[in-house]
């Protein structure tokens, strides 16, 4: 006990987030306790053995590493210098294998439940484009995305740092559609989401439904969404209709949704209740262990990052991204020689708002041999990127500066 309640409080002073994988079994995906451990498939580029999947085939081949049918990797090479990550190279992680492709058909006809509510109702896509509009830039980021770093090598998915990226999502704010159903209803603690995937008849729905509890206070910024970076939100991540909960791990974040309930409350989904903890190496989560919402600030530095590439010596253009997790990404410092000497880096582009990562750059006179470049962020709440990783079963909210180190070789 006396060890979990020091894992707790570590993990609340970096303030994390994190993710579970899946395995198989009747036509859905399974939580992934039942899961061997991953090892780091598919390292070349997408193959004939690993095609894209139907429902993403028009994501960029080239940029993406496909581990499984629900779970595409970003290359490290591939986010682009803009801050916004596009969407033909956006990271997919689905808990559950989608739903139809025909329920992007009719848009507009998706219907969302809401209860926990003074006057409980159901709204389409077009009636809830009637009731507001906001648009808000958020780091989107698997719970387990650095999974890869850990040395037990946790099962699931061994992402690096390709399952992430940075988006505008648009739709209606959630306390917009809280007002249109007359207020909340008394006594509630929770918001609570389920998806829409398709449980197949059989199985105990508890142990597969993608429903996902958070604070109320989650719902500051939350909207409801049918767009992202300016297109219709497609069905690879969460169309017709999806929840963002900014600052949060894209779990809480559910695809599909058709229920939005204020609940007393956390949802009784083995996705809540045991999947999504923050537990010891070897011990199965449970409801006594912090549950993963809140992401931690984190940085890594994408450019140069391929060890088989030699850099030209001479100025060297070191470029990465950075965010803040709740809070805004403040300041960002490279080493060139693996954490022994720290340098500022300076920020690039637009400054999209506290939910939204930044890009940061630092220009190095590299001359000939071999460096370890890393990066380390510090948020407006002084909450600074730690060297070490926090260790947990299942792999999750690895922001350790070290683990996102790289080598490269100058020539």
């Amino acid at each position: 006990m006396k060890e979990n309640m020091n894992i707790s409080r570590r993990r609340l002073l970096a303030s994390a987030g994190g993710a579970v994988a899946w395995a198989s079994l009747g036509g859905v995906a399974m939580a992934d306790d039942t899961t061997t451990p991953a090892s780091k498939s598919n390292p070349g580029p997408v193959s004939a053995e690993k095609p894209l999947p139907d429902y993403a085939k028009w994501k960029n081949a080239d940029s993406m590493i496909v581990h499984s049918a629900n779970t595409i990797e970003t290359r490290r090479t591939a986010f682009g210098s803009s801050g916004i990550t596009p969407l033909d190279r956006l990271f997919v992680r689905n808990n559950v294998s989608p739903p139809a492709a025909s329920i992007m058909d009719n848009p507009g006809a998706w219907q969302v439940e809401v209860s926990g509510v003074v006057k409980p109702r159901s709204f389409t896509v077009d009636e809830l484009k009637t009731l507001g509009l906001a648009s808000v830039a958020v780091v989107m980021q698997c719970s387990g995305n650095g999974r890869g770093y850990f040395p037990h090598k946790p099962s699931g998915t061994q992402w690096t740092v390709g399952a992430a990226g940075c988006v505008v999502f648009t739709g209606v704010p959630v306390k917009a559609v809280l007002a249109a159903a007359g207020g909340m209803a008394k006594g509630m603690a929770y918001m609570t989401s389920t998806g829409g995937e398709t449980i197949p008849a059989g199985i105990d729905a508890k142990t597969v439904m993608v429903e996902r509890s958070v604070p109320l206070s989650a719902m500051e910024d939350a909207i409801l969404a049918w767009e992202v970076n300016g297109e219709p939100l497609p069905l690879a991540h969460g169309g017709p209709l999806r929840i963002i909960v900014p600052g949060y791990t894209g779990v809480n974040s559910i695809k599909y949704i058709k229920h939005l309930a204020f609940t007393k409350e956390q949802s009784p989904a083995n996705i809540q209740q045991n999947s999504y903890r923050f537990s010891p190496v070897g011990v199965k989560g449970t409801p006594a262990h912090d549950s993963i919402w809140e992401m931690p600030p984190k940085s890594w530095i994408n450019l140069p990052s391929d060890p088989k590439q030699p850099v030209k010596a001479g100025k060297v253009q070191i470029s990465g991204v950075a965010m803040g997790g709740m809070h805004a990404a403040k300041t960002v410092e490279v080493s060139i020689d693996g954490g022994k000497s720290w340098h500022a880096a300076k920020f690039v582009g637009p400054d999209l708002g506290k939910y939204a990562w930044r890009e940061f750059v630092f220009q190095a006179d590299l001359k000939p041999g071999t460096y370890e470049l890393a990066s380390r962020t510090t948020n407006t709440k002084g909450q600074k990127q730690p060297k070490e990783r926090l260790e947990n079963n299942r792999g999750y909210i690895n922001n350790s500066w070290l683990d996102h180190a790289v080598k490269i070789t100058v020539a």
